[in-house]
């Protein structure tokens, strides 16, 4: 039995009772916090918490328990981040250009580029070179407080580079500290060897890429970009309804670029998750009272590309629960820093602090059905969590929101950071 005592904590927050796995409302709004507080970590998981002083001192003293200062920092759970594509080869930074220049994400991608041109670099760079670049976005996350990631395919758009992806994600569950879940989303684009032949390439994702996606084990969950200029309702329930056969749960992108069909669709599958939603209506808000599917903001990408903001001030007031994650990306969103994505919750989306925060755990965490043990300080939970700078207030989080104020982090109850 292996134990460590985190002592000296200024506010211990983020604080759910057993069995909570999502937040929805006015909930929302409400984080738990203890002042001058400690918490007890056992064999990876949180044992216990409270106010100080530490029940049983002597206890310490006498056994081989790890004693952690925190120095009157705060600790908070780790950041889930429920959306990224970290898994890409190179940058696209002549797009950013392209887009200062005027040029809209669909008009690049129609041009050739976006999608197709990360598909293109992915195609030529080594399975090992591939993993060796993801790593270093991994280890960029984790220092920034993440402590679970769900990781995309959709930069491959054949069979054999979809699969390289796929393994690659893999392997980073295999090698990396943190929680990984993985996302078979071979429907991201349509490959440049079916341009013009969308239904062949619907044909390909669902005959033979799901088989072997779901032969080798390789996906969680399964997405489609279903949206204008990309797939539609249509293709993507026939997409869903082949990868349901080998148990991949949907997590849809859906109303980024227009009113598609995105959340309908997704309700009716029983997605997990529909992500992006910048265009999304009133209509959407009430298909969503309808189901559990998590509606999934992504602030970064509306900050990165100029676009709207999803209506997360009007799916809370509705009752609704709301994550927000990072869409980490080389094209729409090349920053997977998810304190700024909880200061862009604040301000662009008027969240409250509070529910900016438990967007970016709890339920980014619910959204890739892992709540059950990541996304809050709950006994029994694994211990993943970050101690920051002496802080005046949870507010303070996201106030500053380029301040480096993480100081040290802990997955599975080890310091990584």
């Amino acid at each position: 039995m292996k134990q460590t005592l985190v002592k000296n904590i200024g506010c211990l927050a983020g604080i759910l009772p057993e069995g909570t796995e999502r937040l929805c409302g006015k909930q929302m709004a409400i984080l738990n916090t203890i002042e001058n507080a400690w918490l007890l970590i056992e064999d990876g998981r949180i044992k216990d918490f409270g106010e100080a002083p530490f029940p049983c001192p002597q206890e310490v003293e006498a056994s081989e328990t790890t004693v952690i200062d925190a120095e009157g920092g705060t600790v908070m759970p780790s950041f889930c981040d429920s959306h990224t594509h970290i898994v890409y080869a190179g940058s696209r930074e002549q797009e950013f250009v392209d887009k200062i220049n005027g040029l809209s994400y669909a008009e690049i991608a129609r041009r050739g580029g976006g999608i197709l041109n990360s598909a293109d670099r992915l195609h030529e760079l080594s399975e090992d070179e591939l993993y060796r670049q993801a790593m270093r976005r991994v280890n960029e996350i984790v220092s920034k407080g993440t402590g679970a990631v769900e990781i995309k395919s959709g930069y491959g758009l054949t069979t054999e580079d979809e699969l390289k992806m796929l393994r690659v994600i893999r392997r980073i569950k295999e090698t990396a500290p943190l929680e990984v879940r993985s996302t078979f989303l071979g429907a991201h684009a349509v490959g440049r060897a079916y341009a013009g032949r969308q239904k062949e390439y619907v044909d390909l994702v669902v005959e033979e890429m799901i088989p072997e996606v779901g032969c080798q084990g390789l996906a969680d969950f399964v997405d489609v970009f279903c949206d204008e200029g990309f797939f539609t309702v249509e293709e993507t329930s026939r997409i869903l309804e082949a990868a349901a056969q080998w148990g991949m749960r949907p997590k849809i992108h859906g109303q980024e670029l227009a009113d598609s069909g995105g959340v309908e669709v997704a309700v009716r599958h029983n997605a997990l998750s529909v992500d992006h939603l910048e265009s999304m209506t009133e209509r959407d808000i009430e298909l969503f009272k309808t189901a559990q599917t998590m509606p999934t903001s992504l602030p970064g990408t509306s900050f990165f590309l100029n676009m709207p903001f999803a209506l997360g001030r009007k799916m809370i007031d509705a009752g609704l629960p709301m994550a927000i994650a990072s869409d980490y990306n080389p094209g729409s969103t090349p920053s997977g820093d998810m304190k700024f994505v909880v200061s862009l919750a604040c301000i662009k989306m008027r969240l409250q602090p509070a529910e900016a925060l438990n967007a970016a755990t709890i339920n980014s965490a619910a959204a890739m059905d892992v709540s059950r043990d990541f996304g809050s300080i709950t006994r029994g939970k694994v211990a993943n969590f970050f101690i920051t700078e002496p802080i005046p207030s949870i507010d303070f989080i996201p106030y500053a929101y380029t301040s480096p104020i993480i100081r040290r982090v802990f997955l599975r109850g080890e310091e990584i950071v």
